[in-house]
């Protein structure tokens, strides 16, 4: 009886301390990420919802063991050092910026807090890396390749009319990421046959004149690049080359849904999700120096119909058949 005695105390002792193991589990590190971004928090809310759900797929989550700051700017972007600034201040663990503006302004502020960028169009000609396979510095991410794409889309245009002789760009003199895209549009324009009339604006309030301007020097359609500006007043723009009747061809697939009539460019899923990658990296001891900027491979080319049917416009059967939606 002794023995079986001795022999249930063991047991008994074993099992209470297998059910207080867990609870002796030292708590997973709760990680902080600042995030910055030089657009509206409504215009960005795609890739950040890709972002937040790229994370969770990798085991972060919001409110058990990770924390995000939010910064988005879209009024005055003299404020993103600012914002940036504060952000570092936070003790953060790595700062996500989102644009050209963005990452830049995170650049100078801090030389020792890992960076991961998102939507960059050149991050070599913007100072922020010294190669592709070798950024060198704090910061590493996506380019969004959105200046080696011009021809491309000019060509998409083109194709929707080969009588079409003038196009407007819509790009943005104070914009780093926008100026890359208005010089690499030079080149393919020539090769189509096109001239290009130099579209300047760098606020929403100058948008309306600029189109009238674009309509007066004789342009039959319009390219818009990416640049801040422009990625928070998607609807504004749409709503404006509908209403001169100029045909419009876009950066990205979030501008069609909101008017323009095509749209020719990675998404945003991907490039959120591929973000999210970047910092759990990073976060498991990479070196942004050693980490190879990535670029999208996956192009997709969305047209709305409807904005086709305001304008009168016929999109002809073999650019119809080569999208990857069509937005009714």
């Amino acid at each position: 009886m002794p023995g079986k005695f001795l022999r249930f105390l063991l047991c008994a002792a074993l099992l209470a301390a297998g059910a207080s193991s867990p609870a002796q589990q030292p708590a997973k590190k709760t990680v902080r990420i600042g995030y910055l971004a030089a657009v509206s928090a409504v215009a960005d809310a795609p890739r950040l919802a890709a972002f937040r759900q790229g994370l969770r797929d990798l085991g972060y989550v919001e409110g058990q063991n990770l924390q995000i700051d939010y910064r988005h700017e879209s009024e005055d972007l003299g404020r993103l050092p600012q914002h940036a600034a504060d952000l570092v201040a936070m003790n953060i663990d790595v700062l996500v910026a989102v644009t050209t503006n963005a990452a830049q302004a995170a650049k100078k502020t801090t030389s020792t807090v890992p960076i991961v960028f998102m939507g960059v169009t050149d991050p070599i000609s913007a100072g922020l890396a010294e190669s592709l396979a070798r950024p060198g510095g704090n910061a590493t991410g996506i380019t969004n390749v959105a200046a080696i794409l011009t021809g491309k889309r000019l060509e998409i245009l083109k194709e929707t009319n080969p009588k079409m002789v003038r196009v407007a760009v819509l790009w943005d003199p104070k914009a780093p990421g926008s100026i890359p895209q208005w010089e690499a549009s030079q080149q393919p324009a020539r090769q189509l046959g096109l001239e290009l009339y130099s579209m300047e604006a760098s606020s929403a309030q100058s948008y309306a004149e600029a189109f009238r301007q674009a309509v007066q020097a004789g342009s039959h359609a319009v390219w818009v690049t990416l640049n801040p500006v422009a990625n928070s007043n998607q609807k504004l723009i749409a709503d404006l080359a509908i209403e001169n009747k100029l045909p419009s061809i876009c950066a990205r697939g979030d501008y069609a849904e909101n008017g323009c009539l095509m749209a020719y460019g990675p998404g945003y899923g991907n490039e959120g999700k591929d973000g999210a990658r970047y910092v759990v990296r990073i976060l498991k001891g990479a070196k942004p120096a050693d980490l190879p900027i990535e670029q999208p491979t996956k192009f997709e080319l969305l047209i709305n119909l409807n904005t086709a049917k305001r304008l009168g416009y016929v999109i002809p059967r073999s650019v119809l058949t080569r999208a990857d939606r069509v937005i009714q």
